[in-house]
């Protein structure tokens, strides 16, 4: 039986963007607010990240502790958070969603949809690697749903594909949870994380880095024997092991946004939004890491907080702005957010992200062959944001062509630079 009802926003995801929006939007006396949670417990991934690393400078929290004080947050400005209750489509008319949950099937009306669903890793299928099925093979975040949610042994010899800030999360699981690090193995030339943190790794607990190496093949039946890796220059190797774990090569969980026939991206993959973070579907906004895979939790918390401003405007009566004029990026870089810039809705910032590490980058901003901006933001690796102010929005022409940011005078293929302290951000890592 199909149970059919109305609300004033609904936010489908409770993880930092979602849980944020939620709380601005019922202290703000949006009406009913209500969140939709597939999980069983809200907060999103960082109530399975132990490590610290989220919070601010002057009040450092783990991740457990974070997503616990953004559901506080939400629940005592009077949102409803239900859990174990899943988005499935659109209805045919307005902003409206079939759900499930534990009291069966329901069409869930509201006047405003925040689709704030987040990102996930890409498992070992969507990356290619051959090989037989074994027991043992792992994404971080189920990594880390099985060590700090439940409890469960993992095994003795890991091997962790990646070397980015996730990956030496991975690391750090494994090694709570007993399970020694026979190698991190990455396709790049270096450690996508910090210098100390990578040097950490290596010399205190003696884990080696494979760089310049991919996993070619999982070995082993009914349980993982061992990974096949192949150097660049052509040579094999087999790392006996009995788990392995993906991580990184995030994508958008866009599943949604693409049934409801939203506008994507074609860099983020998530849907395209302008400075206020409207979509292309009336009545619908997103936040979070559907837009952009992956940025820090407090990132996502903080477009949240701005798509539930825009929220509050279009419940005041404020009309849904055009789609205003699309944001590429060219090579090497690989995607911005906000990508479209519509009148009246400038953000704060736009943030971008680089396939390749730059050295002193320019980023220069066009439309239709006319040079609107240039700026300097400083050295750039692939595992770290850029960010683009706004001051170029208003020379933008609305009838125009799409506006092209690219860089130039900038050095790629040099050292990666050692990043700032996430602290203040507080990096999601699944």
């Amino acid at each position: 039986m199909t149970t059919a009802r109305r609300v004033d926003v609904l936010v489908v995801g409770a993880g930092p963007a979602g849980l944020a929006a939620a709380a601005r939007l019922a202290v703000a006396g949006a009406g009913r607010v209500e969140v939709l949670e597939r999980e069983a417990s809200p907060g999103g991934v960082p109530r399975h990240c132990a490590h610290g690393g989220f919070g601010t400078w002057t009040h450092p929290l783990t991740g457990p502790r974070y997503a616990r004080l953004l559901t506080e947050a939400a629940e005592r400005a009077g949102a409803t958070v239900r859990t174990r209750t899943t988005a499935l489509d659109w209805a045919p008319e307005g902003p409206a969603l079939h759900a499930v949950g534990p009291g069966g099937h329901e069409i869930i009306e509201a006047r405003a949809v925040v689709l704030a669903t987040g990102a996930r890793e890409r498992p070992r299928p969507a990356r290619l690697v051959p090989g037989t099925r074994p027991a043992g093979v792992y994404t971080t975040g189920e990594l880390q749903q099985a060590v700090h949610l439940f409890g469960q042994h993992i095994g003795s010899r890991a091997v962790v594909v990646g070397a980015e800030d996730v990956s030496y999360a991975a690391v750090g699981t494994l090694r709570a949870a007993g399970t020694g690090v026979v190698a991190l193995v990455t396709e790049h030339p270096r450690a996508g994380t910090g210098r100390a943190r990578a040097q950490a790794a290596r010399l205190l607990h003696g884990i080696p880095l494979l760089t310049g190496t991919t996993v070619a093949e999982l070995l082993g039946h009914g349980r993982l024997s061992g990974v096949r890796v192949r150097h660049r220059d052509g040579r094999t190797a087999v790392l006996p092991c009995d788990t392995v774990v993906f991580t990184g090569d995030f994508v958008p969980d866009h599943e949604l946004a693409r049934r409801g026939g939203l506008i994507l991206d074609p860099g983020t993959r998530g849907p395209a939004v302008g400075g206020s973070l409207h979509t292309s579907r009336p009545g619908v906004l997103a936040a979070g890491n559907v837009l952009h895979a992956v940025e820090p939790a407090g990132t996502a918390a903080r477009e949240g907080a701005r798509a539930a401003g825009a929220v509050l405007d279009l419940l005041a009566g404020a009309p849904w702005p055009d789609p205003g004029v699309p944001v590429t990026v060219e090579a090497p870089l690989r995607w911005i957010v906000p990508n479209r810039v519509t009148p009246g809705a400038r953000p704060a910032r736009h943030v971008l992200r680089t396939g390749t590490p730059l050295t002193r980058p320019v980023l220069l901003v066009h439309q239709d062959g006319r040079l609107l901006h240039r700026e300097r933001p400083g050295t750039a690796s692939p595992h770290r944001p850029l960010t683009l102010t706004d001051r170029w929005h208003d020379l933008v022409d609305p009838g125009g062509g799409e506006v092209r940011v690219s860089t130039a005078q900038g050095s790629s293929g040099g050292s990666w630079a050692e990043p700032g302290p996430d602290r203040g951000e507080g990096r999601p890592v699944p």
